[in-house]
């Protein structure tokens, strides 16, 4: 209920001190029901309107955003699968020779690591068939040469792992172009 809907039928007190004299049109001052319930119906009314009022700028207070989106353009368009199909295909036409060429470029780093590692593997048998000395005191020749030997080992191991892993991407290629 309202502040309004409690409706003051007295008089205000008077702000002079004369005190509360009775005046003539107070006598008649007194609301009809019929008044009352039309002072009750505009309130209620007052309510609705205040309450409408509310509603609508909760609706509208977002309007400026929401017209931006409404005018926004169409973003996403839709393509029939021959479209797809014929671009999918104009880009394996144009992607096949350089994974092609990437191909034999691995390749020939592959044979040419194969070469190495062999040359490297002729070497440390080599190197393992000569006789060992027996004497404890090595020459600076022997030490120079088990060194170059323990340099060779790394590097043929090296060579064998980097040939594994040529011979893992030239495989992972040959998959992919079969797969387009």
């Amino acid at each position: 209920m309202s502040r309004l809907s409690r409706a003051n039928i007295r008089a205000r007190e008077s702000v002079f001190t004369g005190g509360p004299e009775l005046y003539r049109g107070d006598i008649q001052a007194v609301c009809p029901p019929n008044l009352e319930e039309c002072v009750l119906a505009m309130e209620d009314c007052c309510e609705e309107a205040y309450e409408a009022q509310q509603l609508l700028r909760n609706g509208t207070k977002d309007l400026p955003r929401m017209t931006k989106v409404l005018a926004s353009e169409r973003v996403f368009l839709l393509v029939n699968e021959e479209t797809v199909k014929r671009y999918k295909a104009d880009l394996a036409d144009e992607i096949e020779p350089s994974i092609n060429e990437l191909i034999a470029r691995a390749e020939q780093g592959l044979t040419a690591l194969e070469k190495k590692e062999s040359l490297l593997k002729t070497k440390v048998e080599n190197a393992q068939m000569r006789p060992m000395r027996l004497n404890m005191g090595n020459t600076a020749a022997e030490k120079m040469e088990a060194r170059r030997l323990q340099m060779l080992i790394k590097q043929r191991e090296r060579l064998e792992e980097e040939a594994r892993a040529l011979k893992a991407e030239v495989e992972a290629l040959e998959l992919k172009s079969l797969n387009q």
